[in-house]
């Protein structure tokens, strides 16, 4: 197919736009929604849904980082407020609670879901959305998604599968880290094949389809969330994500996070020659240099590499991440470091082994078993989840 022309697509929030009346009726309305909740003229879901006369918009919630995404960190949670625009009710689902509470939904009949993901399970905007369909199914009120492209494609499916007793706010499914659905489609699969149960409604997009990036369409392009700046962070951010489980640099304080890794004792030519060795698909590495602004070694010169990905379709993330991590761990073992608890509001867990959904890729990296053989050792796992996904498939 010629990608020389950026495929048109209708997303969710534009269809439901365009067919207000029947499909939410007279229902009051919440919507959950951040700064990327935009449409094609990037105006805000907010906004559009106040000024259609069909819709009756009473109340707004965010996600992790707020409702306008300017909050950075991790665990830094966001409070209540008003829209200072629309005058409504503003409720944090990353405040003292993850859930909208009964007295939060008591003007509402319907929950809307707009918010971009990113395709990775580490990301906590798709547990926003599945703590909220447990609670519209409790509470009987109906809830819709708006969907939206997973802005690396609907093919790559890789890593392991999420482990029971492993679950957190960065992992509630058993799904793997590279999951290759939609927010719609993931809607569907919470609620039918993990027994959520709610009354749901996904609006499909129009023109969509699974060999996409989001860069070869024409969607508008806004950061989801703060450190999430381009499509090519999204690319690299189910394999570079892991770096959030140790000491190493992922790259924030910088122009590039989670394309530039690193820390103060690496000699990054060293790192960068034992990479390129790997001939892992797609991906180069190149020895770089950067100082963080903030976070893990704020205002420290790291050595380190960038990930540079130079066949997007070949690449695999997942366990070119996990390459990464074991070669710095096995270059560096009098320095490297796992992340100390908490991590996402987990204190009895090892932070890397909250992001990986299981104990063994951690124990895997520390004994030193084979690249290949920690790839092999995801294959049952993933041809279970296929066949599960395909059920849920909407494009």
């Amino acid at each position: 197919m010629n990608k020389t022309k950026k495929q048109k697509v209708t997303l969710g929030l534009e269809k439901a736009l365009t067919n207000s009346s029947q499909i939410f009726g007279k229902e009051r309305v919440g919507l959950i929604c951040n700064q990327a909740s935009v449409d094609h003229n990037f105006d805000h879901a907010a906004d559009l849904f106040y000024k259609d006369e069909q819709i009756n918009l009473t109340t707004l919630f965010g996600p992790q980082h707020g409702i306008r995404g300017d909050v950075q960190d991790n665990m830094i949670e966001t409070g209540h407020a008003v829209d200072k625009i629309t005058g409504l009710p503003i409720y944090s689902l990353y405040s003292e609670t993850r859930e909208p509470s009964e007295e939060m939904l008591q003007n509402v009949d319907a929950l809307v879901f707009d918010l971009q993901d990113v395709g990775c399970r580490v990301y906590t905007f798709i547990y926003t959305m599945a703590n909220a369909m447990r609670v519209c199914a409790k509470l009987k009120k109906k809830f819709y998604v708006l969907d939206r492209p997973n802005p690396i494609g609907g093919i790559k499916v890789e890593g392991n599968i999420l482990e029971l007793g492993h679950e957190s706010f960065v992992g509630q499914y058993p799904i793997p880290m590279c999951h290759g659905l939609t927010v719609g489609e993931l809607a569907e699969l919470f609620n039918n094949e993990f027994g959520i149960d709610c009354d749901l409604t996904v609006i499909s997009m129009d023109g969509w389809e699974r060999e996409f990036y989001y860069d070869e369409t024409d969607c508008p392009w806004v950061l989801p969330s703060p450190n999430m700046p381009t499509v090519d962070t999204a690319v690299v951010f189910s394999g570079t994500v892991y770096f959030e489980g140790t000491q190493v640099s992922e790259g924030r304080g910088t122009t590039r996070p989670f394309e530039m890794i690193g820390a103060p004792y690496i000699d990054s030519k060293q790192l960068s020659g034992a990479l390129n060795q790997l001939k892992l698909k797609g991906v180069k590495f190149r020895d770089i240099n950067f100082l963080p602004t903030f976070q893990k070694h704020s205002n420290k010169n790291c050595g380190g590499v960038f990930v540079h990905i130079t066949d997007r379709e070949a690449f695999e993330p997942v366990i070119s991440g996990i390459a990464l991590v074991k070669t710095i761990h096995d270059l560096y073992k009098d320095e490297f470091r796992w992340k100390e608890t908490p991590y996402e509001y987990v204190f009895d867990r090892n932070p890397f082994d909250v992001i990986s959904g299981t104990l063994k890729t951690r124990e895997q990296i520390e004994t030193g078993v084979s690249i290949d053989d920690i790839k092999l050792s995801w294959e049952k796992g993933i041809a279970a989840f296929r066949a599960l996904r395909n059920q849920v498939l909407l494009y």
